[in-house]
């Protein structure tokens, strides 16, 4: 059974910084490309960083572009996100999510499998 669970959620204040953590289980995480996904209060879901199976290439969005880091240990067979200089508009519940490709294709529409989620608070 496939399953994702996210760890490392919480507040932090306005420039903190905060590392997710998702555990995967019942595939490996290189096999697949693995995304990180956010929902804002109001908001629909938007992906955040992904990285691909096949060539490790990552993709991130221009909001957290030099702030995020996305990687992958395949020996743990986790997913992390490294968030740095937190901005209020950061505040969201954080997802990791599995594709169904090798390769993000800019849509979370081949994502068959999703975590339950961890909620990030950045605020004074």
């Amino acid at each position: 059974e496939v399953q994702l669970v996210e760890f490392g959620g919480g507040l932090v204040p306005p420039g903190g910084s905060l590392t997710l953590s998702c555990a995967a289980s019942g595939f490996t995480v290189n096999s697949y490309a693995m995304t990180w996904v956010r929902q804002a209060p109001g908001k629909e879901f938007e992906w955040i960083a992904a990285i691909n199976s096949i060539d490790d290439k990552i993709t991130y969005l221009d909001s957290v572009k030099g702030r995020f880091t996305i990687s992958r240990d395949n020996t743990k067979n986790t997913l992390s996100l490294q968030m740095n200089s937190l901005k209020p508009e950061d505040t969201a519940a954080y997802y990791c999510a599995k594709d169904e490709e090798e390769y993000f294709r800019g849509s979370l529409t081949t994502h068959n499998y999703w975590g339950r989620g961890t909620q990030v608070t950045v605020s004074s």
